[in-house]
């Protein structure tokens, strides 16, 4: 079997069949034409219904997460709640993880409350807790997110999805952090993995993109491919060309920046300036016995640090920083750093000392000189 670094390096070992091109090409045509017969050739009638470029990242992805199928959509956002709308009709029930991406959960708890859907989040860490839930009444979806942002907290996949099947409900997973290089979701049970394609996936911070994988071709999928055809929720080719591009230095960038991220965890969860380092590699954090055993390879490329002190010690920390750039997202070549709770708003479930780190690929002295100064100095007026 080719190993999935080969197959990412190599985008599937693609060769043009007509010119022998190792890069697959861009097709930036919106429509095609028929043939005398108003038939058309290759299947191909308008973009908003598929487009080719979308084929090889697509199904690289599908492979490299053991997946029947996949899709792209416009951002992760539209995948997450293109997901959510298909799978889920008025009175249904979805149990999803406290922690996950603000932005979702807030999605979540106002288009629930509006379509007549019963949301029930709850600490997926706890098993029992969410085995309670999914028992409370008839469950059609369960929502988790592993490693979640922005504590990183990790949910047993595998018993998850032991718990959704016996309530008779889908497990879908957001595995954006984790990408395939680390987890591969479906094997563990998952019916949907979901990724922000915006962040390690492309990993250049130059495409806005999010899929979706199916464990199986089947109606529930049907259904999902069919509302992003008709809200048109998909992305322009340059941006499927261009995650493609991305995908295929996956393995090399992902496994880098977890490789730098557990070393900083390590170093961090010694500084004096430092509360508490949220990283599922190290022993401390509460989710790491799941993490060993689900996550290959590494941990992933983000971190959070409870500073010590305040709101105001975490932000002078991050005004401090030379080297890290102060923005949001994740999974980029550049290392970021965010407070979270600034970013999030009053509705954050984020601590107000907590500064999120996505780590890069720049060298690790310089990310580590950058951080322990910026530390050290908070106290200085």
């Amino acid at each position: 079997m080719t190993s999935p670094e080969t197959l990412a390096a190599q985008a599937r070992h693609f060769v043009d069949d007509a010119t022998g091109a190792v890069v697959p090409p861009l097709h930036a045509s919106t429509t095609y034409a028929r043939d005398e017969g108003y038939r058309l050739p290759a299947a191909h009638e308008y973009t908003r219904d598929d487009n080719p470029t979308y084929r090889a990242p697509e199904g690289l992805l599908a492979e490299l997460e053991r997946g029947a199928d996949a899709r792209l959509f416009a951002s992760g956002m539209a995948a997450a709640t293109t997901a959510v709308q298909a799978l889920l009709r008025p009175g249904a029930r979805l149990v999803a993880s406290r922690a996950m991406y603000n932005g979702l959960r807030l999605w979540m708890t106002e288009w629930c409350a509006t379509w007549g859907v019963d949301l029930e989040l709850v600490d997926a860490t706890d098993l029992d807790a969410l085995r309670a839930a999914v028992q409370r009444g008839p469950t059609s979806l369960v929502w988790i997110e592993t490693p979640a942002n922005p504590t990183w907290d990790v949910v047993d996949i595998a018993a998850a999805a032991d718990i959704a099947r016996a309530g008779g409900a889908r497990l879908a997973v957001d595995s954006t952090v984790a990408t395939p290089v680390h987890t591969q979701p479906l094997v563990l049970g998952a019916d949907l993995v979901v990724h922000a394609a915006t962040k390690a996936l492309n990993g250049h911070s130059d495409v806005l993109a999010g899929a979706i994988v199916a464990a199986r071709d089947d109606e529930a999928w049907q259904r999902i491919r069919h509302l992003r055809r008709v809200q048109g929720a998909v992305p322009g080719p340059f941006e499927a060309w261009l995650l493609l591009r991305g995908m295929r230095t996956l393995f090399v960038r992902v496994g880098r920046a977890s490789a730098t991220a557990l070393e900083l965890a390590r170093r961090l969860a010694a500084h004096a300036g430092v509360e508490r380092v949220l990283y599922p590699g190290l022993e401390s954090h509460p989710g790491h016995p799941v993490a060993a055993r689900q996550m290959k390879g590494g941990f992933g490329s983000m971190l959070s640090v409870l500073v010590r002190g305040g709101a105001e010690d975490a932000l002078r920390a991050a005004g401090r920083v030379k080297v890290f750039l102060r923005a949001t997202s994740l999974g980029g070549v550049e290392s970021l750093v965010e407070h979270r709770a600034t970013v999030e708003g009053p509705r954050t479930l984020a601590p107000p000392n907590l500064l999120r780190l996505s780590i890069g690929l720049e060298s690790i002295d310089d990310l580590w000189t950058d951080l322990d100064e910026a530390l050290r100095a908070r106290y200085s007026p």
